[in-house]
């Protein structure tokens, strides 16, 4: 999978040349010429030749057993084969599928990102398996692991989110091996939330820690510095979550600004709120709350977040009845937007406590586990 993804490799592709894509072989697996003839069925004084541009290749059958027999894409040989003009048009239009996806998503339709998503990552998993992966479709393959993990994240409820971190690994493990920081930043993030939305919050500490270190973009800096904020406050660090929530609140009132889901206010109070309240800093929490709050949402789902974390506060400061406003609020639009973790957040925090959410939420939450029910 990883034998044409380095930088050398992803060159010799790019010029197409036979002969240099072999010395590159041999280069990157310590083959000399007589052991990769053998490999590939020939003399080595052909493959002497094909280097040395003295022979060229031009039977089809010889070009594909030769791509077949190294992982390289035969498209790049010049040779065609019945899935190839599908697959290069799937990878031409990629980006714009992804960034369709990511809308959807933060637009609240998570679900349909995930229905634009599934076919684009079953053909590049399919065509990584097979051995043709050259940097450019590991990299699509990498970034479509994320979009997927992330929207399933979304939709799925506490048990299962696991699915969600898995496919964040993974794709964890392309963006490692390219060496790309922007890459590798996005990809930390992006898993940490998963982990620590699964519950793993030593594991998502150590990774936004490292996305914090990485980020280079004001937008990606404060999304990071957010997701840690978030994350150390599960944890009932208080102190790494103040010295995040100060560093994303810099972000935002630094020069540059910034923007995306995070780089907005309503997402940084939400973010104060939790951690606050996690960290045994209720009333503090229920003074922020009161203050007015005059930004909207950046997305759908982060108003039934910040109504959850409402609920949350004013449970912790005794105020009952506010709590319970905001916790069937929560509920309505998790329900609208198919958010069963969200309602599931509410229950726990009303469970014993406020019977008309427990009431509200429970078929809320059946519901929304019929029509999302399919193997995921």
């Amino acid at each position: 999978m990883w034998l044409w993804s380095s930088d050398q490799a992803s060159a010799a592709l790019r010029s197409r040349d036979l002969g240099q894509i072999l010395r590159v072989y041999r280069r990157i697996n310590g083959l000399s010429q007589e052991r990769l003839a053998a490999v590939l069925g020939y003399d080595k004084t052909y493959i002497s030749m094909i280097e040395t541009r003295r022979r060229a290749i031009t039977d089809v059958g010889a070009l594909r057993h030769i791509a077949h027999t190294l992982g390289v894409p035969v498209h790049v040989l010049g040779v065609t084969e019945p899935d190839d003009a599908t697959y290069l048009a799937m990878v031409q239009f990629a980006g714009s599928i992804l960034s369709l996806a990511d809308i959807a998503r933060q637009s609240g339709r998570a679900v349909d990102a995930i229905n634009e998503l599934w076919p684009l990552v079953a053909r590049l998993e399919a065509r990584a398996a097979d051995g043709f992966a050259d940097r450019e479709s590991l990299g699509l393959l990498g970034r479509a692991r994320v979009s997927l993990g992330v929207a399933l994240g979304t939709v799925l409820p506490d048990e299962k989110l696991s699915t969600a971190a898995r496919w964040t690994g993974q794709a964890l493990v392309v963006a490692e091996r390219l060496d790309n920081e922007t890459t590798l930043a996005h990809t930390l993030a992006m898993h940490g939330n998963e982990l620590r939305k699964a519950g793993h919050l030593a594991a998502a500490v150590s990774r936004l820690r490292r996305a914090v270190a990485l980020s280079q973009t004001p937008e990606a800096r404060s999304a990071a510095c957010a997701m840690l904020a978030r994350a150390a406050g599960e944890t009932g660090h208080a102190e790494l979550f103040d010295e995040a929530i100060d560093a994303y609140q810099r972000q935002l009132d630094g020069p540059a600004g910034s923007s995306g889901m995070f780089g907005n206010r309503f997402t940084l109070r939400e973010v104060q709120l939790r951690g606050l309240a996690a960290t045994g800093r209720a009333p503090l929490a229920a003074r922020l709350l009161g203050e007015v709050q005059d930004e909207l949402p950046a997305a759908p789902q982060w108003q039934v977040i910040g109504h959850v974390t409402t609920g949350e506060v004013l449970l912790a400061v005794g105020d009952r009845q506010g709590a319970e406003q905001a916790l069937l609020a929560a509920i309505a639009g998790a329900t609208t937007y198919r958010l069963p973790h969200q309602i599931q957040r509410a229950l726990r925090l009303a469970n014993g406590q406020l019977d008309e959410v427990v009431a509200a939420g429970r078929p809320a939450l059946d519901e929304l586990g019929r029509q999302l029910a399919h193997p995921l």
